[in-house]
């Protein structure tokens, strides 16, 4: 038998108008309460009926992911969560690897193939001007910090952190991989958030040590860019990737050449992914919050879709954290 609203309401012990508003985010609901009805809809496994809101609201509960790039681990957990959060209200997710050119996002904006009540898309080529003019309901993810614009993540001070703890552990000669020359791109933000870090710590900025890897942020983008700048006999004795995967492949290039991680060369990745976790060493990464992000998402673009007015609290920079692991502190020390 399929589980109903109500049996959801017997459980929570709550009305079945409160299990509505709840599975749709309507606000002025108790945290308590809204804590008990979502705690029930978990237990026994409710899911909305796709074809009654159909019928009752002229919404098809079909939403679009744009992801520049599903085999980059980050992306593959940032859909796994947004499918997670979609799935507790009833929505179904469409993932579309936009690749992150311009004209694949803006098709995406405007409501390629049909069918679709809004988008969410962690943007490369467009910016929030874009999601404003979109022929559908529009939120940014990732490194955007419009005013309601996004579900923004800020990863300047994770950055920051991340300066200071190589500096700490006496690491002087940073590099960065995935540097990017596009003004406003993620690559270039974060590089520019490490310029200032360093700054601020003291630390000479030697612009040949930051590495533009080209537009896919891989493994194998990591390695190799890894292996041309510890083959040019520049000194290094850091490197702050932009993402685990850049991390991990220059890890393996560091290997391959006979240093050791982190006694030699200190890596920092960006992500918190599962592989950096269970990587040998595993590795010291920034963690963008990924389940915070979806969760604002999914709430965010179902406000715009609803055409309610924005929430008082507004959109939120995700809670971004440096995870200490072996890659900077040493083998079984993390």
């Amino acid at each position: 038998m399929a589980v109903t609203m109500q049996d959801v309401a017997r459980r929570a012990a709550v009305s079945v108008k409160t299990v509505s508003r709840v599975v749709n985010d309507e606000p002025h609901i108790s945290p308590e309460k809204r804590e008990r009805v979502l705690a029930a809809i978990e237990e026994l496994g409710y899911r909305l009926n796709p074809a009654a809101r159909t019928l009752r609201t002229g919404r098809s509960g079909v939403i679009g992911l744009g992801l520049p790039d599903l085999r980059e681990p980050y992306y593959a957990e940032l859909a796994h969560a947004v499918l997670q959060q979609a799935a507790r209200r009833g929505l179904t997710v469409l993932v579309d690897p936009t690749g992150g050119e311009r004209d694949r996002e803006l098709a995406l904006l405007r409501g390629r193939g049909g069918g679709l009540d809004g988008v969410l898309l962690d943007a490369r080529g467009v910016g929030a001007e874009d999601a404003a003019a979109a022929a559908l309901p529009a939120v940014l993810l990732g490194e955007r910090v419009a005013p309601g614009a996004a579900a923004a993540v800020d990863v300047d001070p994770a950055v920051a952190a991340a300066v200071a703890h190589l500096v700490e552990t006496g690491r002087r000669r940073i590099a960065v991989l995935g540097a990017d020359p596009r003004p406003g791109s993620p690559g270039a933000r974060r590089t520019d958030a490490f310029r200032r870090a360093a700054r601020d710590v003291g630390v000479a900025v030697d612009e040949e040590l930051l590495v533009d890897v080209g537009p896919r942020w891989g493994r194998q983008s990591g390695a190799d860019a890894a292996a041309r700048l510890l083959d040019s006999g520049r000194p290094v004795d850091a490197l702050l990737a932009h993402t685990d995967a850049l991390a991990l492949g220059a890890v393996r290039a560091a290997l391959d050449r006979g240093l050791r991680v982190p006694e030699d060369l200190a890596v920092i990745g960006s992500g918190d992914t599962e592989d950096a976790r269970y990587a040998v060493p595993s590795l010291t990464s920034i963690a963008p919050g990924t389940s915070e992000v979806a969760g604002t998402a999914i709430a965010l673009l179902e406000d715009r879709i609803e055409g309610r007015p924005p929430r008082a609290d507004g959109p939120r920079a995700a809670a971004v954290e440096l995870r200490l692991r072996e890659s900077t502190l040493g083998v079984g020390v993390a």
